[in-house]
């Protein structure tokens, strides 16, 4: 005898995903423009260090948030919101909303488990909306696709897309006109997490304020993604990629936490290929030859300065359900 088919509203006990925190190879920021968001040309890298959310149904609607105590130790319990307004219970609604689901009875509890520094310009907040996404979608049966949640997580910021579709991709616009890009070579790269946090609002208002005040050029079109670092990154050519990285964000970031500077220096010193801020910062990222000089140059870094350095690759997948 057969079993029924599962009613499209079934609850399963709980579902888990994952998503990747990215770094920036490239960010280019244009002027303002008149809604007050930057126009950017980036090349995203999702990357081997994974925010993680388990979504567990609840019975009375509510939608709440709990930090796993497995989490970093990148990680500031008291940084992260465990209300309504952090992404990943932002998430979780608008798929609800979006699925039509019985807000009396459809709530979730969502754990995570947080890898990626907070406030750190590697867009962790964003890899826990779109884990939340897949979780719940999993958890409610929604039967959605890839692309299709993607679309869903826009509205909650520009990395929240590329954190569901992972690998590599150049964003245009505010980031989340995304063009996914065939790099199939690894990346290696050794991350050092600040011990705090940085306002991105902040790191982009310094921008415009250094530009006005002619400590930096004032763009004169809108930014372009340079071709030449897509090609080195698809070909898997570190020694040419570690010319061309570039972000616009990593002066007024250093001028705000001027041991960006610092530990910069430190890295190129012990061997690094290139060094760079990640996104609005503060993580400091360094290029690498292979894995086995990123685990190297972590240790050196380590070694150093006694601050945590982490090895990671990319690109790797996106969200995805365990």
């Amino acid at each position: 005898m057969s079993l029924p088919a599962p009613s499209t509203t079934r609850l399963f006990s709980h579902a888990t995903a994952q998503a990747p925190g990215k770094v920036n190879l490239s960010l280019r920021v244009g002027t303002p423009r008149a809604d007050g968001y930057h126009p950017v040309a980036s090349v995203y890298l999702a990357v081997s260090m994974l925010e993680e959310v388990t979504a567990t149904p609840r019975q009375d609607g509510e939608i709440t948030v709990t930090l796993s105590e497995q989490s970093s130790a990148f990680v500031d319990p008291d940084a992260i919101p465990v209300d309504s307004s952090n992404l990943a219970a932002r998430a979780a609604l608008r798929l609800r909303e979006h699925l039509g689901r019985d807000p009396q009875t459809h709530g979730v509890h969502l754990e995570i488990t947080k890898q990626v520094p907070v406030a750190g310009g590697m867009g962790g907040g964003s890899a826990d909306a779109a884990a939340a996404l897949l979780a719940c979608a999993a958890l409610w049966d929604a039967g959605l696709s890839r692309q299709a949640l993607a679309e869903i997580a826009a509205p909650l910021g520009a990395d929240v897309p590329f954190a569901v579709m992972g690998g590599a991709a150049v964003g245009l616009g505010v980031g989340d006109e995304l063009t996914p890009l065939l790099a199939r070579h690894p990346v290696h790269l050794v991350l050092v997490p600040a011990t705090t946090g940085l306002s991105t609002p902040q790191v982009y208002g310094l921008l415009d304020q250094l530009r006005e005040e002619g400590g930096l050029p004032m763009p004169e079109a809108d930014p372009e993604v340079d071709p030449h670092l897509v090609q080195a990154l698809t070909s898997g050519d570190a020694e040419e990629l570690a010319l061309l990285l570039a972000n616009d964000l990593q002066v007024p970031a250093a001028t705000l936490v001027p041991e960006l500077s610092e530990m910069l220096d430190v890295g190129l010193e012990e061997g690094a290929l290139a060094g760079q801020v990640s996104g609005s910062g503060p993580t400091v990222m360094f290029l690498a030859r292979s894995a086995e000089e990123s685990f190297q140059l972590a240790a050196r870094i380590e070694d150093r300065t006694g601050v945590a350095a982490v090895a990671v690759h990319g690109p790797v997948h996106g969200a995805r359900v365990l």
